[in-house]
Formats: C-alpha cells, structure tokens, sequence
C-alpha cells in the first residue's frame, strides 16, 4: 500500500489548481505558474483546501503511479509558494564563480573559465566568490541544473577540491605514503 499516496495535500492560500479530464494540471501561486502532465489512470480530487490522489485498481503499474503522482503534485504546489534552492560550494585554490548579467562564470582549474546562461525559470545568485545558490519554482530544474555545475568538477577525495554541495560530506582517501 501507497503510503505516501494516501497522504493529503494541503493547498495553502492563495493557490489555485486547475485539473482538464486528461490530467493536465496547471498549479498558479504567488511565485509563478507551473504545468506538468500528470498520469492519466491516476484520480484527483480537490475538495475545499485539501487534494488527495486515488488509483483505480490495486495492480503494481497503479500502486507505483499513486505515489509518484502525489509527490508531483504536492512538489508543484510547494514550488509555487516557497520555491526551491540549492546551495554549491566550490572549494580549492582559484575555484571561484561570479555573475556577469545572466551568465555565471566559473573558473575550475581549466584553462578557460566556463560560461553559462541562465535557463528559463531559473535563477543563480552567486553571494561570494565560493558559492552559488540556484533558486527556481520546479524543483526538477533546479536540481538538475545544480547537479550540472557540480558534474564539471566533482569534489576528488583526497583533497576535497572540487563543486559540492552545501552540507555534503566527501569520505577522504589516505593519500600515498612514502618510505
């Protein structure tokens, strides 16, 4: 059974969902729009402040597709009223970031500084010279992005260098010793 399925979801002040008979769903909120497909065996009801998803039967394809179409759903609202954010650090010597009006520069160590656009419904803010907060309303893009910049440089385990996330914690490797 579907425990994160059977969860309902508050819908907060100022939000607004609207479901088509096909399950295209469109979640307004005071941070942006967001619009997302949603699968068609699934139903969702919307009853006052609150929105619960059931399946219609009790085989496996519907099982799985109960939860994840909660957590979508509830991912979406949460998205348009808090928004999402993901911190990076970058950290050795000469790894730093700034912005350039809608590009972020980064330098990593290669011989030329990396330079990227802002995507579409995304912001990057870039605090001090070692970190980047990217801050969005789908939680998807943001992680996706985020997980992008810090696929240019990993964090190596032997001197930690590298693109980590905030709070991640690399397991250090005993370099070589020498007799």
């Amino acid at each position: 059974m579907s425990r994160i399925g059977l969860q309902p979801i508050e819908i907060p002040q100022g939000v607004e969902i609207k479901i088509d008979e096909k399950n295209f769903v469109v979640v307004k909120g005071p941070k942006g729009e967001l619009k997302e497909q949603l699968s068609k065996d699934m139903k969702i009801n919307i009853e006052e402040n609150v929105a619960t998803v059931e399946r219609p039967t009790e085989n496996k394809k519907h099982k799985s597709l109960h939860g994840l179409t909660r957590s979508l759903l509830s991912n979406m609202v949460e998205g348009v009223t808090k928004g999402y954010e993901k911190k990076l650090e970058l950290v050795g010597v000469g790894y730093r970031a700034n912005k350039q009006g809608k590009k972020l520069v980064l330098n990593l160590g290669f011989s030329h500084p990396i330079e990227w656009e802002d995507p579409e419904g995304i912001t990057v803010e870039v605090p001090s010279q070692t970190e980047i907060h990217v801050k969005g309303i789908n939680k998807q893009l943001v992680g996706n992005y985020a997980a992008k910049i810090r696929e240019l440089r990993k964090p190596e385990p032997y001197k930690g260098k590298g693109v980590k996330y905030a709070g991640e914690i690399i397991k250090r490797k005993e370099g070589k010793t020498g007799k």
